[in-house]
């Protein structure tokens, strides 16, 4: 898996994008292979189209897998669990939901803009009535992080 993931990564970078996550689930009927593209600005139908194309392309000639399975490349969508270091990096000034689970500093949850992130926490800025308050929250401490859309 590691090596396919580095070709359809080096086929995403071909089309500035790149590789969200990769997904093989066999719990379908037929097993999918599911990539998840993202995208500086955004992915829409017909980069998920062109990418799906370039893939489909190495994956038969390849000869990935014998059996049959379908293909999905999608978008990740615009509420998205960051599931990895690499994804709260790239979430960096992004609106954000945080599910903690201890509160601390009065909050069970909170949402806000990620400011920053390292190896053990994250500091999010969020606001309370017309002011503007930091939080920083370990990353042990979290049940939940996840992209939001800003109501």
């Amino acid at each position: 898996m590691d090596e396919l993931k580095q070709k359809i990564r080096e086929i995403l970078a071909s089309k500035n994008c790149r590789l969200y996550e990769l997904e093989w689930l066999t719990n379908q009927k037929p097993p999918v292979l599911r990539v998840s593209v993202d995208k500086d600005g955004g992915v829409d139908l017909d980069t998920c189209a062109d990418c799906s194309e370039a893939i489909s392309q190495m994956l038969d000639e390849e000869d990935w897998n014998d059996s049959e399975y379908n293909l999905e490349v999608c978008s990740p969508g615009a509420e998205r669990e960051l599931k990895t270091d690499e994804q709260i990096e790239q979430a960096i000034g992004s609106y954000i939901y945080v599910k903690l689970k201890d509160p601390k500093q009065g909050l069970d949850h909170v949402f806000g803009d990620l400011k920053a992130a390292n190896d053990d926490t994250v500091t999010v800025a969020y606001r309370v009535k017309t002011r503007t308050k930091t939080i920083e929250i370990e990353k042990t401490n979290i049940s939940v992080i996840m992209t939001a859309v800003r109501i």
